[in-house]
């Protein structure tokens, strides 16, 4: 996936095009409280983008139902969009993910996600993303990500 073309805007452009939860997440590595998020009961299918940039990040063919309160996913679109991080915050080792562009904070991804799929866990904050709805790809500039994302969603 070309990172070329997605862009992070300045500070202030981020400021102005997030509310302040999107920024406190997605700007100082804040986390919506569990069970809170717009996306993480979200059966549809599509794709969840970057908040900030725009670019796409885990689709809903990859979504799982972890019972954490956050959407998760067993893997992003493509392994080059993440970037991990070692987080000692909240006297907890973990592994912080931020996107590639735009450097949001994402979540965090751990090992007991489905071991059928791998084994990974992406915990992902809502407020981090932007989901596209499977029929508005092609309209928003998405339609080659149509075929690595499921038409109906997650059970």
């Amino acid at each position: 996936m070309d990172a070329s073309r997605y862009y992070k805007p300045s500070d202030d452009e981020i400021k102005r095009m997030l509310t302040s939860e999107q920024y406190d997440v997605t700007q100082k590595a804040g986390t919506e409280p569990a069970f809170s998020g717009a996306y993480h009961d979200n059966h549809q299918a599509g794709i969840y983008v970057d908040v900030v940039t725009g670019e796409p990040l885990f689709s809903s063919k990859d979504k799982f139902n972890s019972g954490c309160g956050w959407p998760s996913f067993v893997r992003p679109i493509d392994p080059d969009v993440i970037k991990e991080y070692k987080d000692s915050s909240h006297g907890m080792i973990r592994t912080e993910v931020r996107s590639r562009v735009g450097d949001s904070h994402l979540g965090h991804v751990f090992t007991d996600g489905p071991q059928e799929q791998g084994g990974l866990r992406y915990c992902i904050d809502s407020l981090a993303l932007k989901f596209i709805p499977y029929e508005r790809m092609e309209a928003e500039g998405y339609g080659e990500f149509m075929p690595v994302c499921s038409r109906y969603g997650w059970e």
